[in-house]
């Protein structure tokens, strides 16, 4: 089933009242640089600005992340995450964690 999942970083949607709460859902990854990305965004230091080879791996955990807690409120039978932020935590060289993390609801249109 593709069910569109609403998300907002707010406890509410306009025009909207929650049905029932879920609970929280999450969506978490795990990314490492490899040597090769290491050794380019290195390059990329030595001359300033923008690291992008980093910028692409943090956009591309954090999407992860998103759809990961996408996946688990529609999981649950939500239509909708509240709440939602994200977490960031370095847990070794080189090694990041991202977690996406929000409240699982069912909204309805007010009447």
């Amino acid at each position: 089933m593709d069910q569109r999942i609403w998300v907002a970083t707010t406890n509410e949607f306009e025009g909207f009242r929650v049905r029932q709460y879920l609970g929280v859902v999450r969506g978490i990854t795990v990314r490492s640089r490899s040597i090769f990305g290491s050794l380019g965004a290195g390059l990329q230091q030595i001359v300033g600005g923008n690291i992008t080879l980093y910028t692409e791996m943090c956009e591309e955990a954090r999407l992860e992340a998103f759809e990961l807690m996408v996946k688990h409120a529609g999981e649950m039978g939500a239509n909708a995450v509240i709440g939602m932020r994200y977490d960031a935590t370095e847990i070794g060289e080189g090694v990041s964690e991202v977690l996406a993390y929000g409240t699982a609801v069912v909204i309805e249109r007010k009447q």
